[in-house]
């Protein structure tokens, strides 16, 4: 037998290495009809924020060579309808459930996860410090070491569950964000979050995005993606997840030897709901193939 198992540290075990990303995978029970979602190593719920969110105007999404761009908005009806409507159907899962929390402000972030920690069959909260699509917050916290460490540090005193910290890649060195969030108390780091990116409309000479700007992601984004792991990776010693690109089993792979002990599948979520299954079937396939008896034996490994 193949052991699968990971530990992301703080009592974080996956039963296997692959994750869903936040935004591409709803609130889980909708991908129920294409697969066994529990058998998944867990999965990352949408953007969960404060107080409802009705996100930016159409149009926000724009399809673009080899990805797409995003500009959604972490639309949401906010924690307390999470807690009253979601969460109850979220219970019958038996892998992990972790909530990815987004604010405006510090106190906004504190609050959401104060209210996270309350529920006791989420194993984790995502830290949203990178998404470049609001206006307020956002990727603002996650640009600057001094800021991510503040807020990561000031939700740390409310949330003692594993507190996985998600980076942007609109940065220039984003081993020193990784850095200070770890010492400010991440339990583990997951990156990339999509790039800042724009379309046109030629024709109409138009931005395609009501907002002119928005996230990259898809397979346009799996080489700065998996640079980044690989930096991060050797910069840090708390676990590091990846995604960005993921669309097959040889891209998760790539990740887990560039360092990452799981990964998360985003963006190909929409193109086939049952990828993250073939991934992970396929991973389970690679180390038969290569004798390898235990993943973990595969993370980090990369031959240079």
């Amino acid at each position: 037998m193949v052991k699968l198992s990971v530990n992301l540290g703080n009592n974080l075990s996956l039963a296997n290495p692959v994750l869903t990303a936040s935004g591409t995978f709803g609130y889980g029970y909708e991908y129920d009809d294409f697969f066994d979602v529990s058998s998944l190593g867990g999965f990352i719920v949408k953007g969960t924020t404060l107080e409802p969110r009705q996100g930016n105007p159409a149009p926000r999404m724009a399809e673009t060579p080899s990805g797409m761009l995003n500009a959604v908005g972490l639309q949401n009806k906010g924690v307390e309808y999470f807690v009253s409507n979601i969460y109850p159907k979220l219970l019958k899962y038996s892998n992990c459930v972790i909530v990815n929390v987004s604010g405006s402000s510090v106190e906004d972030y504190v609050a959401t996860a104060s209210r996270i920690a309350q529920l006791d069959h989420v194993a984790a909260i995502e830290l949203n410090i990178s998404c470049p699509n609001v206006k307020k917050g956002g990727m603002g916290f996650g640009t600057n070491p001094d800021m991510a460490a503040q807020v990561v540090d000031a939700v740390r005193k409310v949330y003692s569950k594993h507190l996985m910290v998600k980076l942007t890649p609109n940065v220039t060195d984003i081993t020193a964000i990784a850095r200070a969030v770890e010492s400010a108390g991440a339990d583990s780091v997951s990156l990339i979050n999509t790039l800042l990116g724009m379309a046109i409309d030629a024709e109409r000479r138009r931005p395609m995005l009501s907002t002119i700007t928005g996230g990259l992601s898809g397979p346009a984004v799996k080489p700065v993606a998996l640079r980044m792991v690989w930096q991060v990776s050797h910069a840090v010693k708390i676990p590091v997840v990846g995604l960005g690109g993921i669309a097959n089993a040889t891209d998760a792979v790539e990740f887990l030897l560039a360092g990452a002990s799981a990964v998360q599948i985003g963006t190909a979520n929409f193109i086939d709901p049952s990828t993250p299954a073939r991934v992970l079937a396929g991973i389970e396939d690679y180390l038969r193939r290569h004798n390898i008896d235990n993943v973990n034996d595969l993370i980090g490994s990369l031959i240079v």
